[in-house]
């Protein structure tokens, strides 16, 4: 497992972020194994939200839609951005809830990364978010792995990504 510091990113944005994270090594018979994992963290920042309620009561109900876009960056500097539809599957106690979501995070000039999976959300904000990595295109045609979210505000989740490709 190979873990790296984007702080040190000098290049522009683009261009750094490729070549300091996803950048093949050079092949070693002793070092190099495959499949390979990357361990990297970006932050996403919410530009765009919407709710959609899809049977006009107040609050949650089974089919609700969170529709949300942002920025993708790495120690502050722009690298991406990202788009994501969660829909509202179960209700529970009047204060919980779970989102399944579908998401991609786009880091041009790579590619990009397909995310998918479900978490539980409470009046104390989404518990734990640990997404699968289900594909991706460009470098990324045969990711998998996970990407774990915190929680930072309303409007930003710091993520980290472990990437096997």
């Amino acid at each position: 497992m190979r873990h790296f510091n984007v702080k040190h990113i000098a290049l522009s944005a683009a261009t750094g972020i490729a070549a300091l994270l996803f950048c093949p090594q050079p092949a070693s018979a002793a070092t190099d194994h495959y499949p390979r994992e990357e361990v990297f963290q970006l932050t996403a920042q919410q530009t765009q939200g919407n709710f959609i309620d899809v049977d006009g009561s107040s609050g949650p109900s089974q089919g609700d839609e969170f529709v949300i876009t942002g920025n993708l960056l790495s120690s502050g500097v722009p690298v991406g951005t990202y788009s994501q539809i969660c829909t509202l599957t179960r209700t529970a106690p009047a204060d919980e809830f779970d989102l399944q979501c579908a998401a991609d995070l786009a880091l041009p000039p790579l590619g990009q990364l397909t995310v998918e999976g479900r978490f539980t959300v409470t009046s104390a904000g989404p518990g734990n978010i640990d997404l699968a990595i289900t594909g991706g295109t460009g470098r990324f045609r045969t990711a998998h792995g996970t990407v774990h979210g915190d929680r930072v505000s309303d409007t930003e989740t710091q993520l980290t990504v472990h990437l096997i490709r």
